[in-house]
């Protein structure tokens, strides 16, 4: 009998809820909502486009910024009543980013999947341990001696290392997969910048390197936890089975690479990001300890690799299918190393460019300020709703839901950039004399490097690395992609190409006064 009663309790409870879910959801804007399961078979049938999805169901909730919010009704997923709420409005997300920024932090689900693997960093924290940070972090980022120390990492990269491995791909016309070689470069230039040792990862034989795998799988690890409700993953972590062992056993080898970095740069510091904490000193007058210098620096690494190499990518599969923005880019170049460099072109390719060379590449800066605006190196960004909120356009958050900005779709819409939204146009980033890079006057519609308090403070050393990859390759070589090759987006919190970017690099000939662009095959 008592048997009974706890099941009709229980099967009266769920029905209870599933009438209250359902009653809710079919009044939401945003994806159709079933009986029961909601917003899942959308969220399902479109899991390999989910950005793309997004993007629709936004774009359908009304022609106007102002209704650029929906709601998607995930049952037994979605943390506060069941509803997830996604804006790409960008009153609503300078809402979250800067008026009410208190209000949206990481939050407890985030920062617990993250905790093993960055800590209490500065990607990972909230708070007075964020702010301490930050400051010490914005104080570094401004000089210019680590903007110079990041330029002679990447033309070092390059020379040395990238142009080789493209000159011999040219000559033998074999294919090579840019997106892994860019990744490869990044990374080793984020780490000689952060505790001044090169895995060197990017090398003809391409090696594998322990703490760069290593560093992969933790991070690999990290991000399915996300998928999967905490007390999932916390009991595979408790039995250490699955994705867990594999995390353990790869967080060993990160940590035993940081401690040796930590204890060369103490016997002998350097110009780079790790040394410049050793001597900083947190709110008691204390040296920070080595454990937490260790989070310090891999969430730099973890910031500083994936999105640049991301970028990279888009921009020149982008490139590649835009070759008249190719030739202004190649023009561009070419006018400023004339002036630097004179008239004989096979200077132009002896050293890759300088610090202030690429300081003066405004079209250039312009084209990669649009791959972002389209393809965006993290799609979404996440919040936690700390107290209950009305957003500007009248969306009401509850205390303890998540939300998320959609910077793939703010893109995408008419209404925040024009009819012509969804064509690449680096030109809607210049001036009307066309001698100026000009960021929208409405900030918060683009926020590729977040915006607010937050805002990154890696952007100009993200753009300057950006520039010199892009200005070197292409000055020196035309890709074109490998034939049946498929461009398609990885669903991940990084929006890596899912089948990498196979290409064929053809020697690049300079020609004519004007630097005009012939390219052989």
């Amino acid at each position: 009998m008592e048997t009974f009663v706890f099941f009709f309790v229980g099967i009266a409870t769920l029905s209870a809820y599933l009438f209250w879910f359902y009653f809710l959801a079919r009044n939401l804007s945003g994806p159709k909502a079933w009986p029961i399961v909601g917003s899942l078979p959308g969220l399902i049938a479109n899991r390999s486009r989910v950005h793309d999805w997004i993007a629709e169901n936004l774009r359908r909730t009304g022609g106007s910024v102002t209704y650029q919010t929906c709601i998607l009704a995930l049952p037994f997923i979605a943390r506060k009543q069941s509803f997830y709420t996604v804006t790409c409005n960008p009153k609503n997300i300078e809402h979250i980013l800067r008026t009410r920024f208190d209000n949206y932090p990481k939050g407890p689900t985030w920062q617990a999947a993250f905790h093993d693997l960055l800590g209490q960093g500065i990607f990972n924290s909230d708070g007075d341990t964020w702010v301490i940070q930050r400051k010490t972090a914005a104080l570094e980022f401004t000089t210019r001696s680590l903007r110079q120390a990041m330029a002679r990492w990447v033309n070092r990269t390059i020379k040395f290392r990238f142009w080789p491995i493209l000159a011999e791909a040219a000559m033998n016309h074999s294919p090579v997969d840019l997106q892994e070689l860019l990744l490869r470069l990044t990374f080793d230039n984020i780490c000689g910048l952060t505790f001044g040792k090169d895995p060197e990862t990017l090398s003809p034989e391409l090696p594998d390197n322990p703490f760069a795998l290593a560093f992969d799988s933790a991070t690999e690890s990290t991000l399915q936890r996300l998928l999967y409700p905490g007390f999932f993953w916390r009991f595979k972590k408790a039995l250490g089975i699955g994705s867990e062992r594999r995390l353990k056993e790869s967080l060993r080898i990160v940590e035993s690479y940081m401690m040796d970095a930590i204890i060369a740069r103490k016997e002998a510091p350097s110009d780079d990001l790790l040394s410049r904490f050793l001597k900083k000193k947190d709110i008691n007058g204390n040296f920070f300890p080595s454990s937490f210098l260790s989070f310090i620096a891999l969430n730099f690494v973890l910031a500083g690799r994936d999105t640049s190499s991301v970028a990279l990518s888009w921009f020149f599969w982008l490139v590649m299918t835009h070759p008249q923005v190719e030739e202004k880019i190649i023009n561009e170049i070419s006018t400023v190393l004339k002036k630097t460099r004179g008239d004989d072109r096979k200077k132009w390719v002896e050293e890759p460019l300088v610090f202030d060379e690429v300081d003066q590449l405004v079209y250039l800066k312009a084209a990669l300020s649009e791959t972002l605006r389209l393809y965006p190196s993290v799609p979404e960004d996440f919040k936690y709703v700390l107290s209950d909120d009305i957003l500007p356009d009248g969306t009401v958050v509850p205390a303890g839901s998540l939300i998320t900005y959609s910077i793939y779709s703010v893109g995408r819409m008419e209404a925040i950039w024009g009819d012509d939204c969804s064509e690449f146009r680096p030109e809607r980033w210049i001036s009307q004399d066309g001698e100026r890079f000009e960021t929208p006057k409405e900030a918060y519609k683009y926020v590729a490097f977040n915006a607010g308090p937050r805002t990154c403070l890696g952007k100009d050393l993200a753009y300057l690395q950006m520039k010199s990859v892009a200005a070197t390759v292409l000055l020196r070589h035309r890709l074109s992609l490998v034939p049946g090759h498929r461009v398609e987006q990885k669903m991940s919190l990084t929006l890596f190409m899912k089948n990498g970017l196979r290409v064929y690099v053809h020697e690049r000939n300079l020609e004519g006064d004007n630097g005009s662009v012939t390219c052989s095959n």
